[in-house]
C-alpha cells in the first residue's frame, strides 16, 4: 500500500525525532529506551490522515532513529578517548564535538557564479558545484568564549596547586587585560576625572539610553579628528563596553535568512551574538603570508543578497596586524560591490607601533556605510570601566533614514549603558590626557612585542608568520609533529597550564586549529619568564629523535 503523507505530517515526525536527539545529549540511552515509543506516537499522529500505516514506513522511521543512536555512540567514543582524560577538558571537547547544526563556511552560489567562486568553494571543502562547505569547527567557536576557556585553564592550575604538585606563580599571557601588569596603568587624569564626577553628586541618576549628551558629543569630536568629515552627537550611542556594541550591531542587522561575514581568526563574541540572533555566520580567511590581510576574493565568493555586513577588526585581534590605507580602500570597494555595509571593530584604535599607521575605516564612509565600534578600554587601559561606543560613520546618511534611526533608538531603550558618572568623566578624560601617556603605552607594546618575537625564535615547535604591528596579541603556528604526546592546540594549552602555570589561548577558540594566541601586554620580566617556561615545556615534550638537537 502506498502512503501519501503531507508536509505537515512529516514535520510532526521530524519534531519528535529532534526532541529525542536533544534529550540524548544529556542521556544517550534515551534513544534506545524511547525509540519504539516515539515511533508509536509518531505513527499514531499520522494514522488518522493516511488511512493506515504499512511496515515499510515503520522501518524507515526506525532507521532514522537508529542512525541518530549510532551518531551518539561515536560521539561517546570520542569523549572517552585518551586525549581528554581531565574532566574539564572532556567537557570542553564535548562542547566542541556535540552534534549541532553546522554553519556554512562556504557559499551558496547564484546562476552567475564565476570560476573563481567555484575555486573558493573547493578550497573551503565544497564540491565546486554550489554545495556549500560545512565547517563544524566554526560552529564550535560560537559555543565558547575566550573568558570561558581561560577560566578552565586557570581551574586546572588551581587543582594542581591544591594537590601540591605545582607551586610556580601563574603567568597569564591569554587575556587581553593589560591592567594585570604594573607597566600598563591608566593616566591619573582618568582616575581623577571619575573621582570628581562621582563626588560631585550630580551623576547618581539614570543617563539617557543613548548616553549623556556631552559624552556623545565628545566622542563624536574625538573620532572626527581622523575623518574627512564631521560627526555629530546623533551619530554616537554609548554602550557598556565594546562587547555590547558588537551585540547591538548584530541585532540591528538581524532578519530572516541574514548572514554576516566574519574574519578567521577573529573574536568569538561575534559568533556568539550571531547565534543568539539566528544570523548565519560565514568566515573569510585572513592571510598570514600577507600580514593577515583580508582574502577579498573569498569575501566576494561568500557574499550573496542576504549578506548584511562585513566585519573587520583593525588593529587586529588576535593577529596583531594593522591594515594599510590601500588595503582598507580595497575592503570598502569590495563591500560596495557586494552591496553590504562594514562593521569596523576599532577597540584597539591607535595602538599601532609598526610601519603602518592606524587608519579608521570611517575614512571610506563616502564609499560604503560604516558602523564603527570602539571603547576607552584599550587605549586608556581601563577595560573594567565598560565604556564603549556604537557610531554610524556614514556621511552619505544611509543610517539617517527615519525608520533606521527609530529602530536604533528603540533598541537602546532596552539596554543599560555604563554608569552615569563614568560617562560624565569622558569629556575630561579625552581632552586632558597628554600625548606622553599614549606614547608610553605604544613604547611598552613595541618593547614587549619585540621580546615576544625574539623568545619565540628559540622555540622550535612555534612559528610566528608575521611580527605584530599593533593591538596587544599575536598568532603563532604550533607544529604538533615535533611533539610526541600533544594531540592539538587545546591539549597543548591545558598541559602547559598544569605543568608550567602559564596560560595562553588555544587557536581553536578564535577559529584556527593548532595555532596559539599569545598576549604580549605584560611586564617584560613576566613575559620572558613565561616564554622560557613554554620553551622548557616544548623541550620536555619534544619527540625523542629531536631532543638530541
Amino acid at each position: 500500500m502506498t502512503i501519501k503523507v503531507r508536509r505537515s505530517e512529516c514535520r510532526f515526525v521530524e519534531i519528535k525525532r529532534r526532541a529525542v536527539v536533544r534529550a540524548a545529549r544529556h542521556d544517550p540511552g534515551v534513544l534506545e529506551r524511547r525509540r519504539m515509543e516515539m515511533a508509536h506516537i509518531s505513527l499514531a499522529g499520522l494514522e488518522g490522515r493516511s488511512g493506515g500505516i504499512d511496515k515499510e514506513w515503520t522501518k524507515k522511521l526506525t532507521k532514522i532513529l537508529t542512525h541518530a543512536l549510532h551518531l551518539r555512540v561515536r560521539y561517546n567514543q570520542l569523549a572517552k578517548s585518551e586525549i581528554v582524560q581531565d574532566k574539564r577538558i572532556k567537557r570542553y571537547m564535548q562542547s566542541l564535538h556535540a552534534p549541532k547544526k553546522a554553519v556554512v563556511s562556504g557559499y551558496t552560489h547564484t546562476s552567475e557564479t564565476t570560476k573563481r567562486k567555484r575555486q573558493i568553494a573547493m578550497e573551503n571543502g565544497g564540491n565546486g558545484n554550489g554545495v556549500a562547505a560545512v565547517n563544524y569547527e566554526s560552529k564550535a567557536t560560537s559555543t565558547i568564549t575566550i573568558k570561558g576557556i581561560l577560566s578552565l585553564l586557570m581551574q586546572s592550575i588551581d587543582d594542581e596547586k591544591n594537590d601540591g604538585e605545582n607551586n610556580k606563580r601563574v603567568i597569564s599571557l591569554g587575556m587581553g587585560d593589560p591592567t594585570l601588569y604594573s607597566c600598563f596603568h591608566t593616566t591619573n587624569v582618568s582616575e581623577e576625572a571619575v573621582a570628581d564626577t562621582l563626588l560631585s553628586h550630580k551623576f547618581h541618576g539614570y543617563a539617557p539610553t543613548a548616553g549623556l549628551p556631552q559624552t556623545r558629543q565628545e566622542i563624536a569630536e574625538y573620532l572626527s579628528r581622523d575623518l574627512p568629515y564631521q560627526l555629530s552627537s546623533d551619530d554616537v550611542f554609548i554602550t557598556c563596553g565594546c562587547t555590547q556594541a558588537i551585540d547591538v550591531s548584530v541585532a540591528m542587522l538581524a532578519r530572516p535568512d541574514a548572514n554576516i561575514l566574519l574574519p578567521r581568526p577573529g573574536f568569538p563574541i561575534y559568533e556568539l551574538c550571531a547565534a543568539f540572533r539566528q544570523v548565519e555566520v560565514r568566515h573569510y580567511d585572513l592571510l598570514p603570508e600577507k600580514g593577515w590581510e583580508v582574502d577579498l576574493d573569498a569575501v566576494e565568493a561568500l557574499a550573496d543578497q542576504n549578506t548584511v555586513a562585513l566585519v573587520i577588526i583593525n588593529p587586529g585581534n588576535p593577529c596583531g596586524n594593522v591594515y594599510t590605507y590601500d588595503h582598507l580602500e580595497k575592503i570598502a570597494q569590495t563591500a560596495k560591490r557586494i552591496g553590504t555595509i562594514v562593521i569596523a571593530d576599532e577597540v584597539y584604535g591607535h595602538l599601532a607601533f609598526g610601519t603602518n599607521p592606524f587608519v579608521p575605516m570611517g575614512v571610506f564612509g563616502f564609499t560604503v556605510p560604516v558602523i564603527t565600534l570602539g571603547s576607552l578600554s584599550k587605549r586608556w587601559i581601563v577595560p573594567g570601566w565598560r565604556l564603549g561606543w556604537f557610531v554610524t560613520t556614514d556621511p552619505s546618511a544611509t543610517f539617517k533614514k527615519p525608520k533606521v534611526v527609530e529602530r536604533i533608538k528603540k533598541y537602546f531603550d532596552l539596554l543599560g549603558g555604563p554608569a552615569t558618572f563614568i560617562q560624565a568623566a569622558v569629556p575630561h578624560i579625552i581632552n586632558q590626557t597628554e600625548e606622553s601617556f599614549f606614547k608610553k603605552t605604544i613604547d611598552n607594546l613595541r618593547l614587549t612585542s619585540d621580546i615576544c618575537c625574539k623568545e619565540i625564535e628559540e622555540i622550535p615547535c612555534i612559528f610566528c608568520p608575521h611580527k605584530p604591528e599593533g593591538s596587544m596579541a599575536m598568532m603563532v603556528k604550533l607544529n604538533i609533529s615535533l611533539l610526541e604526546d600533544i594531540s592539538n592546540d587545546i591539549d597543548f594549552c591545558f598541559k602547559l597550564a598544569k605543568e608550567e602555570s602559564v596560560i595562553i589561548l588555544p587557536g581553536t577558540a578564535v577559529g584556527l586549529k593548532d595555532w596559539l594566541r599569545i598576549t604580549f601586554a605584560a611586564d617584560p620580566s613576566a613575559l620572558v619568564e613565561g616564554l622560557k617556561r613554554i620553551k622548557a615545556f616544548c623541550q620536555r615534550h619534544a619527540r625523542k629523535c629531536l631532543k638530541q638537537y
